[in-house]
């Protein structure tokens, strides 16, 4: 379970700005294609689902998203400056426990081989399941494994 003490909140319309922004300034898993996640895309998030954040400040830091709708990580950035804080593995968590209270069994995600972010995900216990079409591994983890 997340620290309770943790700065973290649902996003709200008025964050896709800088959701956007944040998305664009990570140094691995970059959005060549900004088209792939549009704010329109994630405002359907906001009002659909749960878009996590970390700010503190007044600035977002870091955020996550579970979605609902199939069973997959959706979103799991740090502002870089912000990275070894913590603050990716509370917000994992944070989407994760939505997938969880969505029902979902099984939870997948993808990402770039050779990153942090595989690393992480290895060490969290994931598995690689094969690779998508733009060449990511493919993870899964099914909620009996953690219980």
């Amino acid at each position: 379970m997340t620290d309770p003490n943790a700065p973290i909140r649902l996003a709200r319309e008025g964050d896709i700005a800088e959701l956007v922004e944040l998305r664009a300034a990570v140094h691995e898993n970059r959005l060549s294609d900004p088209s792939r996640v549009t704010p329109d895309d994630l405002r359907r998030f906001i009002r659909e689902g749960e878009i996590w954040v970390w700010e503190e400040g007044g600035r977002i830091l870091g955020f996550s998203a579970g979605d609902e709708r199939n069973g997959w990580i959706f979103a799991l950035f740090v502002r870089p400056e912000s990275e070894g804080r913590g603050i990716g593995r509370a917000l994992f968590q944070q989407a994760c426990d939505t997938l969880r209270r969505s029902g979902h069994g099984v939870m997948r995600l993808s990402t770039d081989p050779g990153t942090r972010a595989e690393r992480f995900y290895h060490k969290a216990g994931w598995r690689e399941t094969g690779r998508n079409v733009q060449g990511e591994i493919v993870f899964s983890r099914s909620f009996a494994e953690i219980s």
